[in-house]
C-alpha cells in the first residue's frame, strides 16, 4: 500500500454524535467529564486512545475548539500529529503542536497559513492547491515514514475519508448517552448520497470485536471491506 493504514478512532454517543451540540463551545472532551452517568466510564476511552497509532490526524477546527491557540505549551509526547487546517490555528497553536509532537505535519491549501511563519525542526507542511487527502496520505508515508495513522477528525473530514475510500479500520467507543439534533456533528458528515448509483461510496464493515466495557460503554471494532 502506498499510503498509511488508517483507523478511524472516535468517541460517540449511541446516536452517533461526536459533539454535545451544534456550537463550537460544546465538545464531548469538555462536557462528558461533568455528566453523571457518562463521566464514570469516560476514562476507558482515553486509556484505549493511549494504545492507538503513534501518528494521529485531526483538524485545526477541532483543536481550536479545545483551546490550543491559547493553552500553555505542553510537554513533549512520542506521538506525531497531523492537522488538516486552513484558518483555525494561529501561530501559538502551531507552536503548541510543535512542542507536543515528535513530528508535526500540517496539511493546508492556504499559502498564507501561520505555520509558514513558524520555525521548528519537527514541523512539516504539505501545501496543496486543492485538498486531496489521498495525496496527503501518500506524502505522509513517502516523506515522513508514516505507516499507520489514527484518524480523529471531525465529521466533515471523516466524510471525505469515507467517500474517498481511505478508511481501513474503524474503532469506536460508544458512550451511554443520546444527544440528538440534526445540526450536531456526527461520526460521518459531509455530502449525502442521493442516488443508487452512488451506493459504491458506502463503507461496508466486517465486525472484528465487540467489547462491553464498564459503566455501560461499548467498544466496536471493524475492518472496512468495501
Amino acid at each position: 500500500m502506498d499510503r498509511p493504514i488508517t483507523t478511524l478512532f472516535m468517541l460517540m454517543s449511541v446516536d452517533g454524535k461526536i459533539s454535545t451540540g451544534a456550537s463550537d463551545v460544546l465538545d464531548v472532551d469538555q462536557d462528558f467529564p461533568y455528566m453523571d452517568g457518562v463521566k464514570e466510564g469516560l476514562h476507558q476511552y482515553y486509556e484505549i486512545e493511549q494504545t492507538t497509532d503513534l501518528w494521529s490526524l485531526n483538524t485545526g477546527r477541532v483543536q481550536a475548539k479545545l483551546g490550543v491557540n491559547e493553552k500553555e505549551m505542553p510537554p513533549k509526547t512520542p506521538v506525531s500529529f497531523v492537522l488538516v487546517d486552513n484558518s483555525h490555528l494561529n501561530e501559538h497553536g502551531v507552536r503548541f503542536f510543535c512542542e507536543l509532537s515528535k513530528q508535526f505535519v500540517l496539511i493546508t491549501t492556504n499559502p498564507d497559513h501561520p505555520a509558514f511563519r513558524v520555525k521548528a525542526d519537527n514541523l512539516g507542511v504539505i501545501l496543496q492547491e486543492k485538498q486531496c487527502l489521498e495525496e496527503a496520505l501518500v506524502r505522509l508515508k513517502e516523506e515522513y515514514g508514516c505507516d499507520r495513522i489514527t484518524i480523529q477528525s471531525g465529521g466533515t473530514v471523516n466524510g471525505l475519508f469515507l467517500r474517498e475510500k481511505l478508511f481501513d479500520f474503524v474503532d469506536i467507543v460508544v458512550a451511554p448517552v443520546l444527544v440528538g439534533g440534526k445540526n450536531t456533528s456526527t461520526l460521518i458528515d459531509g455530502e449525502s448520497i442521493t442516488t443508487r448509483e452512488e451506493l459504491d461510496k458506502l463503507g461496508i464493515l466486517k465486525l472484528i470485536d465487540c467489547e462491553q466495557l464498564e459503566d455501560s460503554y461499548v467498544r466496536l471494532r471493524y475492518e472496512v471491506i468495501g
